[in-house]
């Protein structure tokens, strides 16, 4: 290992498992972390996704939503034409109604990056301020089948061309085999891989791809490894493999950078990817994130919806909202 940032993110592994980041460390410190009652946390889920909001919230909600979205396209028939009508959409998600919220960010496949980037214009930058970022997917996405040196380049030239972002996937195969050290390693080279030349760097994400890890436990020791790596983001799922987001992993996700948070002051976004179609359940989702990490993870550097279609459903939502159709039966709502 090499650079700052795998110094720092070795520093800090050591500290919290108070040995060398190793296969053998690493085992004792995630299976010693307690295990997870299946029935409590998806009791917990299911009476988060009853919670109530005002009418005069609504608005607010589907708002933030759209704020909130990683408008994605990861075919393999994207073209920059396809890419570019993305981007079109995100920076005026609806041309009819100029006070919609522009999108947090495009995902898109890294040969695609320098056509967002370049469509995006002056509206590219940081969704905080309101603009809009590029993400790029990397490491193998989806399957992170391929070499350590081919997940780097891929990575390198992703930000090269502009990504500010990055979602990567872990190897499943080795963290399932317990080679914690191995996945640990992928992900600080990654990170490292995520350095610009001005010595900023870009976001890394960090997919689980929950719907193949098997168990809540394996999801929560996937979730510390992520963070104890350096990732930025911790991510469900790729949006390829069923079952992708659900509402008791993404729980689970925020009350380990909750625990995270509270232990070390550092703050951890969540991204729920895959399925999240409608605002009900993005609101529902909400929800959880104000009432599990706090309302500061309202925010898009620190939560996101990875989705494709939740954005026409949020629009549809807010034009009947606008106009008195709206139904509050058809939706969670938020106190």
């Amino acid at each position: 290992m090499s650079g700052t940032s795998l110094v720092a993110a070795r520093e800090r592994a050591l500290a919290v498992l108070g040995g060398e980041p190793d296969d053998a460390t690493l085992r004792r410190y995630l299976h010693g972390i307690p295990g997870i009652d299946a029935v409590g946390l998806e009791q917990r889920a299911a009476g988060l996704g009853t919670r109530s909001i005002k009418t005069t919230s609504k608005r607010w909600a589907l708002d933030r939503t759209i704020s909130l979205i990683d408008l994605t396209t990861l075919e393999g028939a994207d073209t920059p034409g396809k890419v570019r009508s993305l981007v079109a959409k995100a920076m005026t998600p609806d041309p009819a109604d100029p006070t919609a919220p522009r999108v947090a960010a495009v995902c898109v496949y890294g040969d695609m990056v320098p056509f967002a980037v370049d469509a995006l214009g002056a509206a590219h930058g940081d969704p905080d301020d309101g603009l809009v970022s590029v993400a790029a997917v990397a490491t193998a996405f989806p399957s992170g089948r391929a070499s350590l040196a081919i997940k780097l380049q891929d990575t390198a030239d992703a930000v090269a061309a502009g990504a500010d972002e990055i979602d990567m996937v872990i190897d499943r195969g080795a963290f399932l085999a317990g080679r914690y050290g191995e996945v640990f390693d992928q992900i600080v080279q990654v990170k490292e891989a995520c350095r610009k030349p001005d010595g900023s760097a870009a976001s890394l994400k960090v997919i689980l791809e929950t719907g193949e890890l098997n168990t809540y436990d394996n999801v929560r020791r996937a979730s510390w490894l992520a963070i104890l790596a350096g990732g930025d983001f911790i991510k469900t799922s790729t949006g390829k493999v069923q079952p992708a987001a659900t509402l008791p992993v993404t729980l689970l996700m925020l009350e380990v950078v909750r625990d995270w948070h509270l232990a070390t002051g550092q703050r951890i976004g969540v991204k729920p990817a895959g399925g999240i179609r409608s605002s009900k359940d993005a609101i529902k989702y909400l929800v959880t994130v104000a009432e599990t990490a706090g309302e500061e993870w309202l925010r898009p550097h620190l939560f996101r919806f990875g989705a494709s279609s939740l954005l026409n459903d949020v629009l549809l939502q807010r034009q009947k909202l606008a106009t008195g159709h709206y139904s509050g039966a058809d939706y969670v709502t938020i106190d």
